[in-house]
């Protein structure tokens, strides 16, 4: 990929500071097998580094167009899907989720637990396609995520709700209409498997099978052609392994591309975190954004549906250290808000980070994007490692790449 530093607005040597600093810090000893940095301005690529190994166990040097499993960067991208049928007049943000999922209505909330049982209550409100796409529906992750072990998550586990479990992305939805919610939805902040059902919600209002959606309606628009849910045989040899850094802080094969259940076909397609792809790929829809919602001619969501989606929109204006409830998320909560699909900065000294205004996401493997519109800057972070919470690569990039600008 051809790159012009200087053309986009960035000191050359300071911006080459990204990959002393990767391979210094975690390359070099180990920390990570590779990673891949793509910095972008004004539409013009200034920055793009592959680095280490995708594949430590074979030796595989890291690749230009290396597939990533990106996790929870899918949340945007179904979020959009959503967004984009809101656009069609097919839902307001203010209908009940019990709409179209006919399961969720007198849907209870969790009160206090009281000799081994529940004890429910009925909601100040009902959940909406708004808290569905914010997080702030009252669902959890069913006990997955460190944090958060509540009565509510032992109940998704007691009915088996979980992603990929072999049902369908629209049983897996109708069966979390038979759960209590963790909190009043509107009213506290929990990462979660909303999103997940903004994906069954495709299905629901479209008409289509949501993997269809995605690739007809955004992907193919976009000319995201490796980003799916699984990796064909022959695309294997671009695809990275995954890793896992272990309590004594060693660093393990968590998922062999060779093994791998995105080999294989599925039932249950997750929104929420299911999708592979690459730099490239996912840089075509961090251009679309930037773009106001068109990329290429193809305008996929108008401009201010986007600035809809980026706003906050958690009550009243708070910030996520006042709404969320503890569990672990993609982001830190300080300064920083929640639209519908992805975080915003609000305030740069209270997050203690430059870009207020940027709004971004992360993955499970510490994959991380940020888009900041004042800069008309996009940055992409691409690696496999789990957790995420392992390094802080999105704060470390953040000083180098704005400490660049001219």
């Amino acid at each position: 990929m051809a790159v012009d530093a200087k053309a986009a607005g960035f000191e050359e040597a300071k911006l080459a500071r990204i990959g002393e600093h990767l391979r210094r810090s975690y390359i070099e000893p180990e920390k990570i097998p590779g990673c891949q940095v793509l910095v972008s301005r004004h539409g013009i690529p200034a920055y793009f580094d592959s680095m280490g190994l995708m594949d430590r166990e074979r030796g595989k040097p890291m690749q230009d167009d290396t597939i990533f499993r990106i996790y929870s960067m899918s949340k945007p991208i179904t979020s959009v899907a959503l967004m984009m049928l809101w656009e069609e007049g097919r839902f307001q943000l203010t209908d009940p989720v019990h709409r179209f999922i006919p399961s969720w209505r007198g849907q209870e909330v969790w009160e206090r637990e009281e000799g081994g049982q529940m004890v429910t209550r009925r909601p100040a409100n009902p959940a909406t396609m708004q808290h569905i796409l914010s997080h702030t529906a009252g669902l959890t992750y069913g006990g997955l995520l460190p944090g958060l072990e509540s009565p509510v998550d032992q109940a998704y586990q007691n009915l088996g709700i979980a992603r990929g479990g072999g049902e369908t992305l629209l049983e897996f939805a109708d069966k979390l209409g038979r759960v209590p919610l963790l909190y009043d939805p509107g009213h506290k902040w929990c990462y979660s498997l909303a999103t997940d059902v903004c994906g069954a919600l495709v299905e629901i209002i479209s008409g289509q099978p949501f993997e269809v959606f995605l690739r007809e309606r955004i992907f193919e628009p976009l000319g995201m052609v490796d980003t799916g849910f699984r990796v064909s045989d022959e695309k294997l040899d671009r695809f990275a392994a995954c890793y896992m850094r272990s309590m004594d802080k060693q660093v393990l094969l968590e998922d062999d591309p060779h093994t791998s259940h995105y080999r294989h076909k599925r039932n249950f397609f997750s929104g929420g975190g299911g999708l592979v792809g690459t730099t490239a790929d996912y840089m075509a829809f961090c251009e679309m954004l930037r773009q106001g919602g068109q990329f290429n001619g193809y305008q996929l969501l108008g401009s201010r549906t986007l600035e809809l989606m980026t706003a906050n929109h958690l009550m009243s204006g708070r910030s996520l250290a006042q709404m969320a409830l503890g569990a672990f998320s993609e982001t830190a909560n300080e300064g920083v808000g929640f639209g519908l699909g992805f975080a915003s900065t609000l305030d740069e000294v209270a997050s203690c980070t430059v870009g207020a205004g940027d709004f971004y996401w992360g993955g499970r493997a510490s994959t991380i994007f940020w888009v900041d519109p004042e800069e008309d800057l996009q940055v992409i972070f691409m690696t496999q490692l789990i957790p995420s919470s392992t390094f802080n690569f999105r704060g470390q990039l953040k000083n180098i790449v704005y400490g660049a600008l001219k």
